[in-house]
């Protein structure tokens, strides 16, 4: 019998090349990955579009925080795979005016940040790294738009009542040089970035001390985007769900392989990957159900405190489809 026909969209990550070269294979299928190219942030939205909508393709990568609120919303067309092309830590994204008067966290309380998008998966974990400074969101005055320029619309909501947004034609970049914002969380670098000329600059300039002590003390290296399929695609040959599953977990493996026998991309990777290890484990960006489950959890929980969700959505409801693989 000839392999089962797939196709998935993805980001360009490095981390999914293995798969995108056919130098692993699913067992069973023929896996066409479609990826972006370039690094390009309206092609990783492009990719993002295509998985939900495309009727030529059959799932690819996903917003965790969207998969999330179709659950609560009752919609299981696409089941979820605990597949996390996409992790990132949070503080880096954190931003401030150079010349204002922001130094540290506990100048956060109480003042006007700007946000990229309200319920992404990116601004959950936000807010759970605000806690882990000691600043409460809910005592926050947000302003939510678009960085520097339009981009594209990935997810549809509604803000809730108190939740700004800036004039027709104001940027939140813009508005943070003015004063009229005192920071800024982006995961794209705003354009007026620069680390020591300003005017827009990092809160904290040493990112890895406060990322590590985050992981430390919260055991999370936040998820963001995760692979789902098309539930009809699913309900045909569900055994395709572990199958694609095991796929992305030799990928992984294979980069991570590839990394440390190989360690040329930087001229100090060898060394970054010995400091991260120490700190996170061999396997610091896992695939696989069980060792995401207490991270999965920490998102579902922190999304219903937020008010993102009505209800508090399990880990196991999360990965229904998958479980019943």
């Amino acid at each position: 019998m000839a392999d089962l026909p797939i196709i998935l969209t993805c980001a360009d990550y490095a981390r999914v090349m293995p798969l995108a070269a056919g130098d692993v294979k699913p067992e069973g299928i023929s896996l066409t990955l479609v990826h972006g190219s370039g690094g390009s942030w309206e092609m990783r939205a492009e990719m993002l579009r295509r998985a939900l909508q495309d009727p030529k393709v059959h799932g690819g990568e996903a917003s965790m925080a969207g998969h999330l609120r179709r659950i609560d919303q009752g919609d299981r067309s696409h089941v979820a795979l605990p597949v996390f092309p996409l992790r990132n830590f949070t503080a880096r994204d954190l931003y401030v005016r150079k010349d204002g008067a922001i130094r540290a966290a506990a100048d956060l309380n109480g003042k006007r940040i700007g946000m990229y998008d309200w319920v992404a998966s990116g601004s959950i974990w936000y807010r759970h790294f605000l806690r882990f400074i000691g600043v409460r969101p809910e005592r926050l005055e947000w302003w939510i738009g678009d960085i520097d320029t339009p981009r594209p619309q990935t997810h549809v909501y509604n803000l809730p009542d108190g939740v700004r947004r800036p004039p027709a034609g104001r940027s939140l970049s813009e508005m943070l040089i003015a004063g009229e914002l005192d920071a800024i969380y982006s995961p794209a670098r705003p354009q007026r970035y620069d680390p020591a000329k300003g005017p827009i600059v990092r809160l904290f300039s040493d990112i890895r001390t406060i990322e590590r002590d985050y992981f430390r003390q919260t055991g999370c290296f936040p998820p963001q985007h995760l692979v789902i399929l098309r539930r009809d695609v699913w309900e045909r040959d569900k055994w395709i769900a572990r199958s694609l599953t095991d796929a992305f977990v030799r990928c992984n493996d294979q980069f991570a392989a590839a990394q440390r026998n190989f360690p040329y991309v930087s001229p100090w990777l060898d060394a970054e990957l010995e400091e991260t290890e120490a700190v996170m484990g061999r396997d610091f960006h896992p695939y696989g159900f069980e060792k995401n489950r207490d991270v999965v959890d920490v998102f579902c929980r922190q999304a219903y405190e937020l008010g993102i969700v009505s209800r508090l959505i399990t880990v196991d409801e999360y990965f229904a489809e998958y479980l019943a693989s």
